[in-house]
Order: structure tokens, then sequence, then C-alpha cells
């Protein structure tokens, strides 16, 4: 199958798309018999293509990759279906982000211009600034699809847009906002198999705006670390940027002040990832396996170029971030000496002489010592034994075996990094808070949160990380599907709107499989947990077989013994919206229970380090206090998502909604096949036969007359007629808008944005004139001292010459 070049009439299957989307360069474009698609002479220019206001109607149902296809072809990865904006990862550098293309969208209605990201992120702040709504940009899509690098077009939109007259404290907030990403990518993201930039913790930022819609401040909340990455990695992937960055991009110096050497193959925590592309020069994050420059979704000169492409210039992007943002050089110092500890720290080995645990290399523990400013004997005594409560306030102290000390040392090591992140994070909310902010003066202070949390994920091999990933993402659909289908439909239905219900796929029966009191998944995880005696991670197994066995989205080998796909006694499989996950059981109950001994918490909180210190204040608890049981993990977090759930639906939401064109991470390549389960599972079928059959916009009669009754002069300044429903039928029907709209008891229904476009241009055009009548009659009312003259001038003027000067 050929693609149309720019002579052929548009393909059948584009009819009634937008006409960009229709446009074509040229270039012949195959596809592969195997069901790939391969652009042979696509370049990584990008030239602006015509565009119409005209609504279009993207991905017809029988062929739903079809105008992302051809749109993709072309060099435009964005395409609307209604208000969510599906973005294709191009794997390659388009010029669609520089300072021409923000002035393109600025202040533009959403279908004015081509789709784009900076479309929708305008179209969030106006809806903030016009409507003093809270509002929410959900970025989702799989583990490489571009959410993260889409976040960050989405902020720098957002900065560039904003605080005209350069106020030095909002200028300060932005910079702290930007560079805020640059250091929360290396301490937060790692190169996996499928992703060189993967985020490894969820991220929801709110930025705070005052009455001018200039941002004030700003607050993240961060969302289950995959600490466990600290330890080990599954083969080609590496340890987060972090450390390849401190032993690549470091001075000589200060490595040696640290007791450090280049080489990552040196220490066992970043061993693994140096298997493969991790030197600084042939490699890291944004690299591909010869060294070349991955071009991993386009990047533009911007705040954060450097972060995530090279680890030596990834180094001095971070120094440079984390200045701006306010760490003092101490903190910095504090930062790269507590990485250097874990990497230390992974290298300690144990062996037994006798009944007796000890280090096989003791220096080992003095450089510990050194770089967490703690007592050696006091370090070695933690590695060694816990200390434990007899009763009566009698303490005592029992020893590891090499196993335990083993155990020990990199909980020890993981709970370390868990905590230098969210210390960060503290830090950046520390930086970017509002300062002096009092709404009784300065206005009411408005939101716009955008969400990059982890893709849907499913690996080699599935753990407990994989488990939580993905049933964040559950509820993340479940939310989309609440927002943009259910309740769409009921609107519809409650304003008597007439309509035929459209059929979509609900997960709300796998979410309570994860997440139901006593009988979920978690909540079984718990009861395993908690339970007296030995408890086995595959008895946890058992008991899930036992007591979820019915349930339609569970099985387990035990369940079905024909499937050679799980191991007995090891896997067990959930069927997901997006696909089927296959779960190893191993290491559930540990990574639930993150047991960490306090010896550890003591020796910390007593460091001279005082950033090291304050990482660990419960630490100051005496060993014999007799405190709450702490949550579990996976309490914690399903606690976390369900607030995070609570936040973003009382806002208003718009959607990015990311499609990885294919798995070799290829500007040229895409797999249809694979875009189309990814347009399936995120519901975009469903969305967009909700589009077709519904309406665009929808607005209370009374504030659409609020926004539009100087558009027509049965409504200006005020209308005489029975209803706010009358009057905004005679509003619409002037336009000669009347076949593209709907009346509900209590909302008028707009079928296609360009009516809406139309209605903003003429408002647009009209209040300059209305400001300037304001301004006359307010001159009258001084010059003849009395209102009524004012009120006489304005209202026949409003219906006269006015409307003779427009129409």
């Amino acid at each position: 199958m050929v693609l149309p070049p720019q002579h052929h009439p548009a393909p059948q299957h584009l009819a009634g798309c937008h006409p960009m989307a229709q446009h074509s360069t040229g270039c012949h474009s195959t596809i592969l018999s195997h069901g790939t698609w391969c652009h042979p002479h696509r370049t990584t220019s990008f030239s602006v293509l015509p565009h119409s206001t005209a609504p279009h109607r993207m991905l017809p149902t029988a062929c739903p990759m079809a105008t992302p296809l051809h749109r993709f072809s072309q060099g435009c990865i964005y395409t609307y279906i209604g208000e969510v904006v599906v973005a294709v990862n191009p794997y390659q550098a388009l010029a669609l982000y520089g300072p021409p293309m923000v002035e393109r969208y600025r202040g533009r209605e959403l279908y004015e211009r081509p789709p784009h990201l900076f479309a929708l992120a305008d179209a969030a702040y106006k809806a903030m600034k016009r409507r003093a709504k809270d509002t929410c940009i959900v970025i989702s899509g799989e583990s490489g699809a571009g959410k993260t690098e889409a976040s960050k077009y989405i902020m720098q939109y957002i900065a560039a847009i904003t605080n005209p007259t350069q106020r030095t404290e909002v200028e300060r907030v932005k910079n702290v906002l930007l560079k805020s990403n640059c250091v929360l990518e290396a301490f937060g993201n790692a190169k996996t198999n499928r992703n060189d930039n993967s985020s490894r913790f969820g991220k929801y930022m709110d930025i705070n705006f005052d009455f001018k819609g200039d941002p004030t401040g700003g607050h993240v909340h961060n969302y289950l670390l995959e600490k466990s990455r600290v330890l080990q990695q599954q083969p080609g992937e590496r340890n987060f940027h972090a450390f390849y960055q401190l032993l690549l991009g470091a001075p000589a110096a200060l490595l040696t002040s640290l007791h450090l050497c280049r080489d990552p193959s040196t220490y066992c925590y970043t061993r693994e990832g140096a298997q493969g592309d991790v030197s600084g020069a042939a490699g890291g994050p944004g690299r591909d396996q010869g060294g070349q420059a991955r071009r991993s979704w386009p990047l533009m000169p911007s705040p954060w170029p450097q972060a995530c492409t090279d680890d030596a210039s990834g180094y001095r992007a971070v120094e440079e971030a984390m200045a701006v943002i306010g760490f003092s050089p101490e903190e910095i110092g504090s930062v790269r000496r507590i990485l250097a500890a874990i990497l230390h720290l992974g290298n300690l080995r144990f062996t037994q002489e006798e009944e007796t645990t000890l280090v096989e290399d003791t220096s080992g523990v003095s450089v510990l010592a050194e770089l967490t400013a703690t007592a050696p004997d006091s370090l070695h005594r933690a590695l060694l034994a816990r200390t434990v409560a007899a009763g009566a306030g009698e303490l005592i102290e029992k020893g590891h075996s090499p196993k335990e000390a083993a155990y020990a040392r990199d909980a020890c090591a993981k709970a370390i990094y868990e905590r230098l992140f969210c210390w960060i994070v503290g830090r950046i909310n520390a930086g970017i808070a509002a300062r002096e902010y009092d709404a009784r003066v300065h206005g009411k202070s408005t939101v716009i949160g955008v969400l990059d949390i982890y893709g849907f994920e499913i690996f080699d091999k599935n753990s407990f990380e994989q488990f939580c990933i993905n049933y964040c993402n559950e509820k993340l659909q479940q939310l989309f599907i609440e927002l943009i289908l259910r309740q769409e439909q009921a609107e519809y239905q409650r304003e008597g709107i007439t309509w035929q219900t459209i059929e979509y796929f609900s997960n709300e029966p796998i979410v309570e499989l994860v997440e139901q009191p006593h009988r979920g998944i978690l909540a079984l995880l718990d009861e395993a947990c908690l339970a007296a005696g030995t408890v086995t991670d595959s008895l946890f197994l058992a008991s899930m077989d036992t007591r979820l066995g019915h349930h339609a989205h569970y099985t387990s080998r035990k369940l079905c013994p024909t499937d050679k796909t799980m191991e007995f006694n090891r896997d067990f499989r959930i069927k997901h919206y997006a696909g089927d996950v296959t779960y190893s059981v191993e290491g559930f109950l540990d990574k639930n229970k993150d047991t960490l001994f306090q010896d550890f918490k003591r020796l910390f909180y007593n460091s001279a380090d005082p950033v090291l210190r304050a990482m660990w204040p419960d630490g100051e608890q005496s060993i014999t206090e007799v405190t709450k049981r702490p949550l579990t993990t996976g309490t914690l977090f399903k606690n976390s998502i369900v607030a995070l759930v609570e936040n973003l639906a009382c806002k208003e939401p718009y959607y990015v909604r990311c499609i990885k064109p294919n798995d070799q991470k290829s500007p040229t390549l895409f797999d249809m096949e694979r875009c189309q389960h990814q347009v399936s599972y995120l519901g975009l079928l469903e969305n967009v036969r909700v589009r077709r059959a519904g309406f665009a916009y929808r607005q209370p009669y009374h504030r659409f007359l609020l926004r539009y009754k100087m558009t027509c002069e049965y409504t200006w300044p005020n209308h005489l007629m029975a209803s706010d429903r009358e009057a905004t039928q005679a509003l619409l029907e002037q336009h000669g808008f009347q076949d593209d709209v709907a009346y509900g008891h209590t909302k008028v229904f707009i079928r296609t944005p360009r009516t809406l476009v139309c209605l903003e241009q003429e408002r647009a055009q009209l209040i300059p004139i209305i400001v300037l009548l304001l301004q006359k009659g307010k001159g009258c009312t001084r010059e003849f001292g009395g209102e009524q003259h004012f009120g006489g001038l304005v209202k026949p003027c409003s219906r006269g010459p006015m409307w003779q000067h427009l129409h």
C-alpha cells in the first residue's frame, strides 16, 4: 500500500478530517508486509502545514490509526480527538517548540491552529484564567511513549506566555519550575529496555497562578520511586542517571575526595548497567548502543537539553539547576557524598569466621563513615547486628549471618536513596513555594496541575513495582472513563439531549481486584505480611488462588495447569485493560513490608551531616518506645493514588494520550498493530464515537450569555425574553448557528468548535468598542452629573451605531 503523493486526491479514510491531516509532501511511504510502516525519506525538518478552523473528525473506527499514520508520515505527530491530544513519539528532533511556535499558539482557541501540545496547554491556561477554575493536564501512555518530554514542553509553554511585565519573583518561580525537571530526571529516571529516559517515579506538579495569570509558586508530589533499581537492574538497563552522571561527569579531584573512580563497573550497584552503553562519550541516556545521540522525542534549545542525553553534560546541567533552585553549595556537596556512600555500601562483602560475621574489607567501612559523617564503630555495629527490645527496658544485640547482613545492607541502600530523593523533592518545593501571597490582597489563587506518571509496563519479569505501576494506570484509566465517557453520556441524558448510548469497556472490576478492602490483592498482601509465623511468597500466592480464583481477571498456573507460560508457585496473571501481565510473586512480601532496622535510622539521625540527619527524623525515637505499626508500601501507594485521583477529579481535565510507534526507538517505523493496540486500550475508539455523536462544548445558559451577549443586538446589554434559554437561542439563530446546537434543560450544547471560534472572534472585535463606549459614557456622566444620561448613551449606541459599524 502506498500513501498518495501530493497530486493525488486525499485517501478515502481521511474524508472529513482537518485539511491539514490530508496534506501530503509528495513523499511516498510504504506499509511493510508484516504491518509495520516505513517512511524511507523522512527527514528531521518540519514545515508548518496548511490549516483551517474547520472541525475535523479523527480516527475512523474502521481504520483507527489512519489519520495519525498519515500525519506521522508528514512529520505531524499530534492529532485531536475532541479536546484530547494524541501524540506519537517521533524519536527525532522536530522544529515544533521554538519561540515562533509559542507565538503561533499564544491566545488562540484550540482549533484555530494545527493540533499541538501548545494548543492544549493554552486551552487549559485560558480556562483557568477566564473562569478562575482549577485545571489539570493528564499525560498518559505506556513506557517510552514520550510522556516526560510532553510534560516539559507544556511547562515550557506556560512559562513562555506568562509574566509579560517581567516581575522578578515570577521569573524566579518560572526558572525554578523549569529547572526542577532536570534535577528530578537525574535522580528519578533511568534507562530501561523500552525507554532511555524512563521515569521510575510518578510526578504530579501543581502550578499556582495569581489573578493576572502569572505563576506564583508550585508543589511537586512524587509517587512510588522504584528504589529496588538501586540494587539490581534487568539486562540492558541501568541504575538511576545520577550515579552515572557523578562517575562520568564529576571533576577528577571531586571523585578522588569521594574515593570513587570513573568506571561504573567497579561498583556492584552500577555494574549491570555498565555492561552496555554507559560511558559519557558513548552511551548513557539518550544514546544508542553505537554511541550516537538517540533522538528520543524532539528536543530544542531549552532548559533541559543536556540533562539526559549525555552523562558528563548531564552532571553539569544538574549542578547548574540545583544552584538555580536554591540548593546551597554545602547541600550539593552532601548530595554527592550520599550518592558516593551508596556506591561504596554496595561493595561491602560479608564473611563468617566460626559463628561471627565479619566485613571482608574494613577500609570500606572507614570510607562509608567519612562520607556519612558517622562514627566508624557505630556504623560497623549497625552493619553486623541489630538491637532488639526484650521487654522491661532490656536491650539485646542480635548478630547477623552474612546473608542477613547483605539483606540489611541492601535495605539500607534503598532507604538512603529513597529518602535522598524525597528530600530533594522537598527542597524543590521549598524553592517554588508561593512567598507572601495573600488572597485578600492578590486575589484568588488558581492551579494548573500537570501529571506525568509512569506508563503501563510489561517486562520479561514483572514484580511488585510493575504491579503497583499498572494498578496506578488502571486508576487513571478509570478516571478517564468516568470523566470523558460515562459522565459525558450521563450529562446528555440528564439534560434531555437525544442520545444513543455508546457501549465502552469499564475497568472497574480490575481496579476492585487490586484495591477492594479485605478481598483485593493489596488487602491479601497486607494480611500475609501481618500474619504470625513464617509466611512465604508462595503461601501468599496460594491464598490468592483460593480467594480470587473465581475472578474473571485473575489466573495462575495452579488455576490453569496447561498454561506453561507461568511457573507453579511463582506466577500469577492479571488481565489488565492494556493486556495480560504475568507477575512473579517473588519479593512481594519483602517489598511490601520494606523492613529497615532501627539501628540504621538512629545511626544516620546522629550524623554530623545536617542534610543526611534531616532525612531520618524517625531515628530520634528510642528503641524501647512503642509505636504504631507502619503502613505497608502497597497501602501507602494505594492511599496516595486514591488521593491523586480525587484531586484530579475536582479539576477540569485536559488529556494527552501518548502513542509509542515502535519498540526499536526508530523515527522511520510505524508498527500499525502495536499502535492500534494502544489506541484500543487507551479508550480512544470509544472517545471517538462519543465525540462524533456528541458536542464539543457546553455551558449553562446564564454563563453563555454573560460571555457572548454583546454579539447580539437582542441580548445586549440585557435581554427582555422570558428565559436565558430563549435569549441564547435568539443569539445563536442571529449568527446562523441553529443547526450546530442543541438546547438542554439548563445548558446549551455546541457540536463543533468552529461555532465557538466564531463567537470568540466576534466577541474579541466588540470588546474594544464597548470599552470605548463605557469610557465615553463615564465622561458624559461627569459632565452632565447624572447616571440617567450614561445609561441612555450606552443602550442606544449598543443597538445602533456599533452594530451598523460591525455588521
